[in-house]
């Protein structure tokens, strides 16, 4: 029996897309999701602008003023993911295990806005580490690779038949009456 590589591809293409689907359903959403997060306020809040330039708090003073705000429910340090400290906007946001984000004036410490940040959330979404820890390495990126397979096979299979096309001696024109034109002399 001959190997037939565009029957092989065909069959394998099939497969590898079932495989992969529902991963890269994830991966797809999240991603469009990731590349307008700052177009939507509900997955990362707007980015506000504070007084002055050179950061004048204290981690103290910041921790304090972060508690205060009480829908973020940050108490103590342990409930602070990080830190994101702007100098060009003039603000600190600190982001908590919570999801929730604070953004403080660094100038004069007032709170300029506190909401839910949920592009961390879709960020694991779309890493698959929001699933396991594990499944980045044993699922979402085998995932990624058949990915990268099925784009190679699916550019073979397309490329093919214009290959077979090109390859394949050219048969003389007949007009449409049945007649081959006459060639000139050489």
């Amino acid at each position: 029996m001959q190997w037939k590589p565009a029957i092989q591809m065909r069959r394998w293409h099939r497969w590898a897309t079932v495989f992969i689907a529902l991963p890269f359903l994830v991966v797809l959403v999240s991603g469009v999701l990731l590349q307008v997060k700052k177009e939507f306020d509900w997955i990362q809040p707007p980015t506000q602008q504070g007084v002055g330039g050179v950061p004048q708090l204290s981690f103290e003073e910041i921790l304090t003023i972060t508690r205060r705000a009480e829908h973020a429910g940050i108490t103590h340090w342990s409930d602070i993911d990080r830190l994101d400290v702007r100098p060009d906007k003039g603000i600190v946001k600190v982001r908590g295990t919570n999801h929730w984000e604070v953004q403080i004036d660094t100038q004069t410490g007032a709170v300029l806005h506190v909401a839910k940040r949920r592009s961390g959330l879709i960020e694991s979404l779309h890493d698959g580490s929001w699933f396991h820890e594990r499944a980045k390495l044993w699922i979402f990126l085998p995932s990624a690779l058949l990915v990268f397979a099925l784009w190679g096979t699916g550019l073979y299979l397309f490329v093919l038949p214009y290959w077979v096309r090109w390859k394949k001696p050219r048969r003389p024109r007949v007009e449409a009456d049945g007649v081959r034109p006459a060639r000139l002399p050489e």
